[in-house]
């Protein structure tokens, strides 16, 4: 009985030096992804809400998935090379930045933990009620509640920046994203941008997403 109670007595003791460990190496992960997003906030700020005047859109929740691959995406070229988009052309250096696989999935990660933001809305003049039939297009992709859909890399629509909405719309219709086959969703976008007719519809439609609140 004694050997026994040796043997719980050991297995308790690795046990909890093997949870010490975990928790410690856990803790460097998060203070890692905190350090690599500090450059990531000056711009989309602290909390992940985004800032129009940087022309940073609210990421705070974004699934990590969609955002490590928008970061490769960026690395690559794929995206953010046309010379008319200033904010992609900042976000190619930046996510250079990143110097590894592991460094790039772990501000992924970072970002996904980050409460949802909620910006307050700045666009003016769009009818959610007018909104709401031309969305039905949207949701085929993005979701009746606007959460996205990981299987077919849409990524959520609630909880982002109604003039970033409105801004990307106008380059997928300008051809200034969605130009590049090596990004076929952004490819597919442009598509589904063409079938706004104007400014209107689009602020139509991006008023209703701005009621949306997907889980």
């Amino acid at each position: 009985m004694a050997s026994i109670g040796k043997l719980v007595t050991a297995a308790a003791g690795l046990a909890f030096a093997v949870a010490l460990i975990a928790g410690a190496a856990s803790g460097e992960d998060d203070g890692r992804s905190a350090d690599l997003f500090e450059l990531c906030m000056q711009c989309h700020g602290e909390a992940g809400e985004g800032s129009e005047l940087a022309l940073a859109p609210a990421i705070a929740g974004l699934g990590d998935w969609y955002v490590a691959a928008q970061l490769r995406k960026f690395q690559s070229g794929a995206r953010g090379l046309n010379p008319h988009d200033v904010g992609g052309l900042r976000m190619h250096p930046m996510s250079r930045t990143l110097k590894s696989d592991e460094d790039l999935e772990a501000v992924a990660a970072y970002v996904a933990a980050l409460p949802r933001a909620r910006p307050e809305p700045v666009l003016e003049g769009g009818d959610p009620s007018k909104g709401q039939v031309l969305y039905t297009t949207c949701a085929a992709c993005h979701g009746p509640d606007g959460a996205g859909n990981r299987a077919i890399n849409a990524p959520r629509l609630d909880g982002a920046s109604d003039w970033y909405l409105l801004s990307s719309l106008e380059k997928y219709k300008a051809g200034i994203r969605g130009g590049n086959p090596q990004n076929p969703n952004a490819v597919l976008m442009r598509g589904m941008a063409a079938q706004l007719s104007d400014e209107q519809a689009m602020k139509d439609v991006i008023a209703y997403i701005m009621t949306l609140d997907g889980q």
